[in-house]
């Protein structure tokens, strides 16, 4: 077999990025000789920002551009009056088109971040609606526990009780005995199964029963259980749950005799009173191989559950003369529920707030950045103007003394220190040895002269024309 080599990309190809933002820079840049450069700078700076995860290639870029253009000023102060131009293209063109493309991808990842939390929603729904069938079929399980462990061990019973009689053949022994070790053994199974099935945080089913207590108690007289019952009040005015609650009891507590207690003899008794009911079971001791009832059997679990569910209270255990009781007290009126409080919201997963953070700081930089840039290079820019300006104003009344034909030694001795750092758009006098200069009329920039010039003409070094060139 060939093994397979992987290719690194070069840290400059990894990020797009780090090769598209000094393009759009550059581009942008260029747009002060032709504005068509503007267009593909904006295209670049667009496409860095929405392909590129990083900020300092732009911001690298962006920082050597403005450097290189104070240099140029400096350098050639006759590029001065491009410094608005300048400004706009850098954050017209560079910056806005950048953080659009950012804005982009961060609106992208949000997007992709809600996608991928509807899909966790509903996975969590298919988990929930799965959970809520195993619950349905561990309920299920329950009932048939509750109705089918009780007929089998009343079926045991019965087949043990047919063995008894004398006359009978020894096979017809032999083979009621195989049914009672039969149904034992299918109730010891059942109860395996269902204790599998059934979680033990699902709440007890609370199904009707299928017949009464005294309908329970003759079934297992006529099985050969040693029964007896009593039941005092009026049943009709009973809530219905609490009637399959004491029917629960009464059916639990017998099954639990035939499989734990052979040969006792069981008294029910049940007396539903105005405000509760209370049902009482209690065996004496078995005949032969005493094994007592399990306190902690599913069963009885179970019966626990569903008795607490009607606000009431279960006891069970050895009696004093190596007997077994159960007894529940049974409410009629149901126990006040706590008011349901409204789910709370479920929370976001963290690439989902991640997302949305990063979203709203980008969109808040795209807001402020561009205006702070705009403000402090042109706050730089007209800062530099006026220190320069302010040591190229021409007095006025100096310039009222200006004569055509005077020596430009003469004339110097009236001039300030420097003429401006750029030159007005206005004609100039054509021939050969003509030279002008150009003076500020004065450097505040909030009087209506603001931003008029003198113009000073020299011919062969004398004084030509002068002249005021209104801005």
């Amino acid at each position: 077999m060939y093994g397979t080599t992987t290719i690194d990309k070069p840290p400059l190809l990894r990020d797009p990025g780090t090769v598209l933002a000094p393009a759009a820079v550059l581009a942008a840049g260029m747009g002060v000789d032709s504005l068509w450069w503007a267009l593909p700078g904006a295209v670049g700076a667009f496409l860095a920002g929405h392909r590129s995860g990083r900020t300092w290639p732009m911001a690298a870029a962006l920082g050597g551009l403005v450097a290189a253009g104070a240099v140029a000023v400096l350098a050639v102060p006759a590029l001065f009056p491009l410094g608005s131009v300048f400004v706009t293209l850098v954050v017209g063109a560079a910056l806005l088109p950048w953080f659009a493309g950012r804005v982009w991808r961060q609106y992208q990842e949000l997007a992709r971040a809600g996608w991928s939390r509807a899909e966790q929603l509903a996975r969590e729904r298919r988990l929930v609606a799965e959970q809520a069938r195993l619950r349905e079929r561990a309920r299920i399980a329950q009932d048939m526990h509750d109705a089918l462990g009780h007929d089998l061990s009343l079926v045991a019973l019965s087949a043990g009780a047919l063995k008894l009689p004398p006359g009978l053949a020894e096979a017809h022994r032999t083979a009621a005995e195989d049914v009672r070790a039969r149904a034992a053994a299918a109730v010891e199974r059942l109860g395996e199964v269902i204790g599998i099935l059934r979680e033990d945080a699902d709440p007890a089913p609370t199904g009707p029963a299928d017949y009464g207590v005294e309908r329970l108690v003759a079934n297992a007289a006529a099985s050969g259980l040693a029964v007896t019952a009593r039941v005092e009040g009026r049943e009709d005015a009973v809530p219905g749950p609490v009637v399959r609650a004491a029917h629960r009891v009464v059916q639990e507590a017998l099954t639990n005799v035939v499989k734990h207690a052979p040969g006792a003899a069981a008294e029910v008794r049940v007396t539903h009173g105005p405000g509760e009911t209370v049902v009482s079971v209690r065996n004496t001791a078995p005949a032969a191989a005493p094994e007592g009832l399990s306190a902690g059997g599913r069963g009885l679990i179970g019966l626990d559950e569903r008795v607490r569910l009607t606000g009431g209270e279960l006891r069970h255990g050895p009696d004093g003369a190596g007997g077994f009781s159960v007894s529940a007290r049974l409410p009629h009126a149901a126990p006040p529920q706590p008011a349901a409080e409204p789910p709370a919201p479920a929370p976001l997963p963290p690439e989902h707030r991640r997302a949305r953070r990063r979203a709203g700081r980008t969109l808040a930089a795209a807001v402020t950045v561009p205006v702070l840039a705009l403000v402090v290079l042109g706050g730089g820019l007209t800062a530099w103007s006026s220190l320069t300006v302010t040591d190229s104003v021409l007095d006025p009344g100096a310039y009222a003394a200006l004569r055509v034909g005077q020596n430009r030694s003469d004339v110097a001795a009236l001039l300030p220190k420097r003429q401006l750092p750029y030159r007005p758009r206005a004609a100039e006098p054509k021939g050969p040895g003509i030279e002008c200069e150009y003076y500020a009329v004065t450097a505040d920039r909030f009087v209506d002269a603001s931003g008029d010039s003198y113009q000073l003409c020299f011919r062969d070094g004398r004084l030509a024309t002068f002249a005021v060139l209104r801005g």
